[in-house]
């Protein structure tokens, strides 16, 4: 117990540290706040710790519904989850050289949601990220029923949301997550 009381700590100090180094991601809040909410959820630190771990430099934001998330900050899709194709339809259609898995199954496995085109906006106003990869998007019904999905970068001192196949995967392209605090 006290092992898993050590890694809780050591997580908590990184999530600190990396809070107090981007206030301009969460300019109203305070760490105290985030923190008792954090100690009093285990689970959610469980799931923080999962997104940590796949390479997701995990931060509070406040996303467009004023909400704050923790979200996947790393400068580049987390390396932990890139070359997957959109969703299991996708992976099941894939006639060659399927990838192993799909972003909105490992999201799944995780405990945390895909971010929106609109979260993916408000997460580059204190970006910028994927400046070099892309990530994939939680894509509308309207898109994905005629086997689109949707994924963002930043090009060009700009954001751009695209469509592909949601069958294809690339080794730059991943996927980026939140979960509310």
């Amino acid at each position: 117990m006290s092992h898993l009381k050590e890694e809780t700590m050591d997580l908590l100090k990184l999530l600190e540290k990396r809070f107090n180094d981007h206030p301009n991601r969460h300019e109203s809040l305070k760490w105290r706040e985030v923190e008792k909410t954090l100690k009093d959820n285990p689970s959610l630190l469980n799931v923080i710790q999962a997104m940590e771990e796949s390479g997701g430099d995990p931060d509070v934001v406040i996303l467009k519904d004023g909400n704050p998330y923790y979200v996947d900050c790393s400068k580049e899709t987390p390396m932990g989850r890139r070359s997957v194709c959109y969703d299991m339809d996708a992976l099941k259609s894939r006639k060659k050289y399927p990838p192993k898995t799909s972003a909105k199954t490992l999201a799944k496995d995780m405990g945390v949601a895909l971010l929106s085109d609109d979260d993916y906006y408000a997460l580059q106003k204190v970006g910028p990220f994927d400046m070099k990869t892309s990530s994939w998007l939680e894509t509308p019904a309207s898109v994905r029923i005629k086997g689109g999905a949707l994924f963002g970068d930043f090009r060009y001192g700009r954001t751009f949301i695209y469509h592909n196949g949601a069958d294809s995967y690339y080794s730059v392209r991943g996927f980026r997550t939140k979960i509310k605090l």
